[in-house]
């Protein structure tokens, strides 16, 4: 297993992972209950936040404003503007016995500090894979979706504008799949 190209990934089918039937936007207590009921019967979910985009130099991020968990079959979105969804993430995500799979969490896990939340059991796979490869940086998670699940993962909507809302469509699916794709990939290196 080793670091594709640019080239080589751009050459790869799309990784089409969740539809937006698959995924729920939490807004109310009992979208939260429901979330959570799902969500602490697994053992490993895949994990995400996305902020508003800073767009002057000097400013900072006031921190996540959506937080994504997913299963291998549902996803999860956060809007951190919502109590009941802020509360509920915080729940999952300071639980030791779910671990939360995703790529770069030293930066997830200061912008979560800025909501008061402590994220517990996590794996970050950019750090797994880079030891798992040898490779001397770590990997991302649109290399590792090439490495590891042969697709191409789409990131488009990566840089817009995660302050508005509410989402758009393409905001919803990126979102979701940016933390399914790493259960899968975590699901995946067990056979390694």
């Amino acid at each position: 297993m080793q670091r594709p190209s640019k080239e080589q990934i751009n050459n790869l089918p799309l990784y089409a992972g969740l539809k937006l039937s698959d995924i729920n936007i939490i807004e109310t207590e009992l979208d939260a209950s429901h979330a959570l009921k799902v969500l602490e019967r697994e053992s490993s979910i895949g994990f995400d936040t996305e902020s508003k985009p800073i767009f002057k130099s000097g400013q900072s991020s006031s921190g996540p404003t959506l937080i994504q968990l997913a299963t291998e079959s549902r996803g999860f979105l956060f809007p951190v503007r919502f109590s009941a969804a802020l509360s509920a993430a915080g729940i999952i995500l300071c639980n030791q016995n779910i671990q939360k799979v995703g790529f770069g969490l030293k930066g997830d896990n200061k912008a979560l500090c800025k909501l008061n939340i402590n994220l517990a059991n996590t794996l970050d796979l950019s750090l797994e894979l880079k030891r798992l490869t040898g490779d001397k940086d770590p990997i991302g998670a649109r290399a590792a979706v090439a490495m590891v699940l042969y697709k191409r993962l789409g990131k488009g909507a990566q840089r817009s504008n995660w302050g508005q809302y509410p989402l758009r469509q393409h905001q919803i699916l990126y979102a979701a799949n940016d933390a399914h794709c790493a259960i899968c990939i975590k699901k995946s290196l067990v056979c390694y």
